[in-house]
């Protein structure tokens, strides 16, 4: 009895085994696409309740009805749980990698809630060339492929669509006829950041001088929209004729208009707010013949923030923050330099110092337009401000020792 037990273990065993070397085999197996298959790529509109997405996404679908299959395949995933994650998103070293969705009509029933316009369009390929496409589609899903090296510009979700279509259909040329003479990537990026005034006024002053020269035309494919517009007057060369690279398009959502409010408190007028708040307390010190140390403190310990925090990605990330002129205003030198403005030795010294930061500050809202970097309008109020409490300050230290508040 027992022998016989252990016959149909081993014979259970040896089918299982089997089982499962069959299901890993097939598993191994690239799917055969049906001739009825079809190739898109969806280009998600900018939705402005979150400012990543202010620049909208790009995803590739492929679609089979004989197979029942409706697949989307994007580069924009990254993962919280990734080594030393929030340490690579602060040096510009993060990992995104693609990711593959089966049901592609969740997808596009989440973003039409969003209120986000919806565009397909569907590749002229043969049935060999969607299958070498679906291929390579799975080839980069793998788990050794999957992940690479982001960059907001010059390697995105965007950029990665731009890619795989030049590499798996060669002959394919896109219509780069959108190109705007001296338009820079700044210049792009502000185009979407109108309803979103605090991100532009931060990515504003974190990228630098390399955002400012002219955008080549295949620079601007990091944006979804224009990604859109080069396939759309894309053509296939071969050798009879030149045909369309898109087969189709099809408009599957339309965003409707919102109202939208802007905020108060955009970064132009809490500067301006600022400056009055200042400009007040200066005027009392001023008449009481004292110095409100506290404000001082948190005004260029602020200014002083931003400047190292410039510093730091100038020389230690691979953000495009090298060369930044905000580094003129945001002088890293105020902190910790502001706590001691009431060392009795450092008064004189500290008195001049000063007096040339509110000189330099002055100099650079009379030279602004010479600047090869843009600065952000919101930072004129705040620029005054330090011009005037510079002011004071280097006035204050050179008369007697007297009492702060």
């Amino acid at each position: 009895m027992a022998s016989t037990i252990r016959v149909f273990t081993l014979i259970f065993s040896l089918f299982c085994f089997l089982g499962a070397a069959f299901k890993s085999s097939s598993q191994n197996q690239p799917i055969k696409l049906s001739e009825e298959a079809q190739i898109s790529v969806i280009t998600f509109g900018p939705y402005q309740g979150e400012l990543w997405s202010a620049f909208g996404h790009n995803g590739i679908r492929v679609f089979d009805p004989l197979l029942d299959m409706d697949w989307m395949y994007d580069w924009g995933r990254f993962d919280f749980e990734q080594t030393n994650f929030f340490w690579n998103f602060a040096r510009g070293k993060m990992l995104y990698s693609i990711g593959r969705t089966q049901k592609y009509p969740d997808v596009k029933s989440y973003y039409i809630k969003q209120n986000r316009s919806l565009k397909e369009q569907v590749l002229n390929l043969s049935q060999a060339e969607n299958q070498a496409f679906f291929n390579s589609l799975e080839h980069n899903n793998l788990p050794e492929n999957r992940t690479y090296l982001y960059n907001y510009v010059y390697d995105n979700c965007a950029t990665k669509i731009r890619d795989i279509i030049q590499e798996m259909v060669p002959t394919a040329t896109l219509d780069l006829s959108f190109k705007v003479p001296k338009k820079s990537v700044r210049d792009l990026m502000d185009d979407y950041l109108s309803d979103q005034p605090w991100g532009d006024f931060i990515i504003d002053v974190a990228l630098a001088h390399p955002i400012d020269n002219e955008a080549s035309a295949n620079t601007y494919l990091f944006l979804p929209d224009y990604v859109h517009l080069a396939l759309e007057g894309g053509t296939i060369e071969n050798i009879v004729d030149t045909l369309p690279l898109i087969k189709d398009s099809i408009a599957i959502n339309v965003m409707k208009n919102e109202k939208r409010t802007q905020s108060t408190f955009d970064p132009f007028n809490t500067f301006v707010l600022l400056f009055f708040i200042v400009g007040f307390i200066t005027n009392q010190n001023f008449k009481n013949k004292k110095r409100t140390h506290w404000i001082d403190v948190l005004l260029f310990s602020i200014v002083g923030l931003f400047g190292w925090w410039f510093v730091f990605l100038w020389g230690a990330t691979s953000h495009l923050s090298m060369y930044n002129w905000n580094l003129l205003w945001a002088l890293p030198i105020h902190l910790p330099v502001i706590f001691f403005l009431n060392q009795p030795k450092w008064r004189k010294a500290l008195s001049r110092a000063y007096r040339f930061i509110a000189v330099l500050n002055l100099c650079l809202l009379l030279f602004w337009a010479l600047i090869p970097q843009p600065l952000h309008m919101a930072l004129i109020p705040l620029i005054l401000t330090l011009v005037l409490r510079s002011f004071y300050i280097s006035y204050d230290l050179n008369k007697a020792p007297q009492a702060s508040v």
